[in-house]
């Protein structure tokens, strides 16, 4: 298996299960997504939270509404994180308090306000502590889909879910990983990066397919859920980063679900893992025909962190209705949707154009 593979196809907790197949969004109402906000709105200060639900609209394209709507510059409506087109929203979005006479403006054409309240500062990228999901699967035959995604769902519970990042991070045919891969290796990418939101995203794309890689190799080898001696850890749901020295001890820790071992976010001041752990991180780095160097180059744009290899969904069930499975879960921010919709459909294909 080799590193492209790994990056969009990465392996299956479940692949022993069959799948359910079916379809998504085929309407917005087939996809929810509602925010959970890292802080509520205190109820004062100089900015208006406004708690919004969109209807099919993309992220981008709904911040630029709120702007026009209310007669101001995007880079004054502020958003926690980015949420999908082809479904039913909700989220905060935070606007300076001196709009609020031209609030009635904004409801309307896929965009609701539903509740106004009001903090101290800007509702930044991050501030978020995850979202919950609603999603229905369609398929012809909902009571035997379900009885296949049973077990899956059960596993997922039991084991907890790789934290792979979806395929939609890597571009259309993986062409804003490419531009990444380019100006790591100081070559001349497919077409010119003159935007600095792009060539973000695409650095980006870089760590996160090193990641994938990463992950799925360590997958393959058996060691999912096993502590390796230099692991950096981390504190679950919210916590530090340590190095596992004493492994035996750390393993139990890691299986009363206190910790959780974290993959590399590659970059210039990346938490160091240590021992075997390290020699495993940079093997996948080499496989990759990458180094550690060419992540120095860059400043901010590629400091570095670590991500959790594996998150347990909250409140996960698949249950039959009239026209498919509808499934429900709670993730953190920034675990992707659908590589749990992945376990359960086994069908890569119908998920690449999710957001």
């Amino acid at each position: 298996m080799n590193a492209s593979d790994d990056i969009i196809h990465p392996p299956c907790l479940t692949a022993d299960l069959p799948g359910i197949g079916g379809r998504i969004k085929v309407e917005p109402d087939d996809f929810e997504v509602e925010e959970i906000p890292a802080y509520e709105p205190s109820g004062t200060g100089d900015f208006l939270y406004l708690w919004i639900e969109k209807r099919d609209m993309g992220a981008e394209y709904f911040e630029r509404q709120i702007a026009k709507r209310l007669n101001l510059p995007v880079s004054e409506v502020g958003t926690a994180g980015l949420k999908d087109r082809r479904a039913v929203t909700r989220q905060w979005v935070s606007v300076p308090a001196n709009v609020e006479p031209s609030l009635a403006h904004v409801d309307g054409d896929g965009i609701r306000v539903l509740r106004v309240s009001r903090h101290s500062n800007k509702l930044k990228a991050g501030h978020l502590h995850g979202n919950r999901f609603r999603m229905l699967i369609r398929v012809a035959a909902p009571d035997d889909a379900n009885a296949r995604a049973t077990p899956i769902v059960e596993r997922i519970r039991t084991l907890g879910l790789p934290n792979y990042y979806g395929t939609q991070r890597f571009g259309r045919d993986g062409g804003t990983l490419q531009i990444g891969l380019a100006l790591l290796r100081g070559e001349t990418p497919s077409k010119p990066v003159r935007n600095p939101f792009l060539k973000k995203l695409a650095l980006s794309a870089v760590q996160s397919a090193l990641f994938n890689h990463y992950l799925a190799a360590r997958f393959r080898d058996g060691l999912f859920r096993q502590v390796l001696a230099g692991d950096v850890m981390c504190k679950i749901p919210f916590g530090g980063m340590f190095v596992a020295e004493d492994v035996g001890a750390e393993q139990q820790r890691f299986d009363a679900r206190e910790t959780v071992h974290a993959g590399p976010i590659t970059g210039r001041k990346t938490f160091a893992a240590q021992g075997v752990a390290l020699e495993r991180e940079q093997e996948a780095l080499e496989r990759m025909g990458l180094s550690v160097s060419m992540f120095n180059g860059f400043g901010k744009l590629l400091m570095g962190t670590r991500r959790n290899n594996l998150v347990y969904p909250d409140d996960l069930t698949a249950a039959p209705e009239t026209d498919g499975v509808r499934v429900s879960f709670r993730l953190p921010a920034g675990s992707y949707a659908t590589g749990l919709l992945r376990e359960i459909m086994k069908a890569d294909e119908l998920l690449e154009e999710s957001e």
